[in-house]
């Protein structure tokens, strides 16, 4: 079983603002990213996908579209696949952030929820559900999911059984591939390309 984990492609909003599920748009059309995306793809002899999923925000679901378009698959959004929200913060620069509600996040980084939305543990289960979900059916792989670096680092520690913390320090460029593969005899899955 594969499952192709693609970062969103840059986003037009400045460097250093928080916009979780901020719906923003992309820097670059999606159709010449999805096109980029393909390209390396094939050059990483990632097997082509039976279906492209991703989170509804534009900077997924569009990149995601193209892709299916580009390798004659269906396409679909699914709630569970957007990245954290990060409630009043949204949209704000870190910077701007009071450092006191940075901290009590810091201090419960699991539990807190300073600024209204999700807290990282009720986030790590959304996501955790969908992932779940996602195994049982065998139908849909190889998949390619267009996603967010949280979105896409919660699936990594899901899988590998590892803490979520220790995937946070794993580099994830924009466009950054990740490619996981289960091994359906023992049921482990491993990591074959991190950030690609």
């Amino acid at each position: 079983m594969d499952i192709v984990l693609i970062r969103h492609p840059a986003v037009a909003v400045e460097e250093g603002v928080c916009y979780g599920q901020s719906d923003v748009a992309l820097a670059d059309a999606p159709e010449a990213s999805a096109a980029a995306l393909a390209v390396r793809l094939a050059t990483l002899q990632v097997p082509a996908p039976r279906v492209l999923l991703s989170s509804p925000l534009t900077r997924c679901a569009a990149v995601a579209s193209a892709l299916a378009a580009n390798f004659g698959c269906a396409s679909s959004t699914d709630d569970s696949l957007k990245e954290m929200d990060f409630g009043t913060w949204e949209l704000k620069r870190w910077d701007d952030i009071d450092r006191a509600l940075l901290d009590a996040w810091a201090q419960d980084f699991a539990g807190a929820r300073s600024h209204g939305g999700e807290s990282v543990e009720q986030f790590v289960g959304r996501v955790r559900a969908w992932f779940d979900v996602f195994q049982q059916t065998r139908e849909l792989t190889p998949a390619y999911v267009v996603a967010h670096a949280g979105v896409m680092r919660v699936i990594a520690s899901v899988a590998l059984g590892l803490p979520v913390e220790r995937c946070l320090k794993w580099s994830l460029d924009m466009s950054g591939c990740v490619w996981l593969r289960r091994d359906d005899l023992n049921q482990e899955w491993s990591i074959v390309r991190w950030n690609a």
